[in-house]
């Protein structure tokens, strides 16, 4: 279930705002204009880089929603051994430090599966990151038995992944899940009859692009 937020920001991070916007304040009572320059820039930063905007549900059936802001880097036919156990499509989006990075789900569904694996911190760029770095992954299945795996990957920035939901739990399409922070990239397999509506190098944004629709 969504809940009512406060602020359009991530609502874990609550805490940094308000520690940086107190000690910026505090800076400015005391004269310390320099100090106050820096902590006011970092706490516009966190403001800018936690954001949580509204987004539109597309209309449609059987939809499959982008579960993060990013660019479509990789698109290819797979064998997915940890969930699907079947043929399926692997679809890459690559977050850069100006994107929103609350992930969102895909489809509305019951986490059936999830699995946090520890690993490196490779730039996105080098080859196999997706395999090597550390991961947190999360499987969903909806009510007529369609699957979806969704990889949070860490990059050589992003060293923290944030997960709020659980095994057996529900999710509504493009639900806030969690998040990466710093960028890095989403991994996405979706059933492979898929209908696409993406191609590689499109921008996405999570719940308002459309990935594909299930046949």
């Amino acid at each position: 279930m969504q809940t009512r937020r406060f602020l359009p920001i991530a609502p874990n991070i609550y805490n940094y705002v308000l520690v940086s916007f107190l000690l910026t304040v505090a800076l400015l009572s005391f004269g310390l204009l320099i100090p106050f320059f820096i902590s006011l820039s970092l706490f516009l930063f966190i403001l800018y880089f936690f954001r949580d905007p509204k987004r539109k549900t597309p209309d449609g059936e059987k939809l499959i929603v982008s579960p993060a802001d990013g660019k479509i880097s990789v698109i290819e036919d797979v064998y997915e051994d940890t969930f699907f156990h079947a043929k399926a499509k692997r679809i890459v989006i690559v977050l850069s430090i100006f994107d929103v990075h609350i992930n969102r789900s895909p489809i509305a569904g019951i986490v059936k599966y999830k699995k946090y694996t520890h690993g490196k911190f490779i730039p996105v760029f080098k080859d196999h990151f997706c395999e090597l770095n550390e991961t947190n992954s999360i499987g969903i299945e909806n009510s007529d038995g369609a699957k979806v795996l969704v990889n949070q990957i860490t990059g050589f920035l992003a060293r923290r992944i944030v997960c709020t939901t659980f095994k057996n739990s529900s999710l509504d399409l493009g639900e806030r899940y969690g998040m990466i922070k710093f960028g890095s990239c989403v991994e996405l397999f979706v059933p492979e009859n898929i209908n696409l509506k993406i191609s590689i190098g499109d921008k996405v944004k999570a719940l308002s692009s459309i990935i594909g629709v299930m046949n």
